[in-house]
């Protein structure tokens, strides 16, 4: 696993010893900061159910100018903190580390770029947008991105929240929505 791109192209980032953790592959990663580049920019981040923070991570080599990075495993946390370190990204990286309803109630700034890839069959991605909207959390700009499996089925418009892109790689879907 590694930065595809940027100003960290090629560092090398802890991977996961087990299953547990499903880092996005360089082919999905690829094609979605391709989709990302018109948003990329100075932008402020959310790598939801970050794992290793490998996509808040690329999003920072890009350009981000900040992502927060949200995850409750303990074993996620202390790799992320670790990849943060390698990427010499501390300054510009907010860990919150918890449940993802209240570190989504935690974030105070709007976002630009919402990055959603939890574990696939745990029916989290509805309520992920339900709290974006009650918090208000995307600018009016901004972009949600879900990555998902073929086997959850993504609807056209959640919570006001409108799919303009669906990208399919292998069994892996990408949507990205706007508001």
């Amino acid at each position: 696993m590694r930065i595809i791109a940027g100003e960290f192209k090629g560092r090398k980032l802890e991977a996961p010893v087990d299953n547990r953790i499903r880092p996005t592959t360089d082919k999905v990663k690829e094609a979605m900061f391709s989709m990302l580049m018109p948003y990329i920019d100075d932008a402020v981040c959310l790598d939801l159910f970050a794992g290793t923070g490998n996509l808040g991570l690329e999003a920072l080599s890009r350009g981000a100018a900040k992502c927060y990075f949200s995850d409750n495993s303990k074993s996620s946390l202390s790799l992320l903190k670790t990849n943060i370190s390698k990427c010499k990204m501390d300054e510009y990286s907010l860990v919150l580390p918890g449940d993802y309803e209240r570190n989504l109630a935690r974030i105070s700034e709007k976002l630009d770029i919402v990055l959603i890839d939890p574990p696939y069959m745990d029916g989290l991605y509805d309520n992920c947008f339900k709290l974006l909207r009650e918090y208000d959390l995307l600018k009016e700009e901004g972009v949600i991105v879900c990555e998902h499996s073929e086997k959850v089925d993504m609807a056209d418009e959640v919570f006001g929240f409108k799919k303009i892109k669906e990208k399919k790689y292998g069994s892996i879907i990408l949507s990205i929505y706007v508001d």
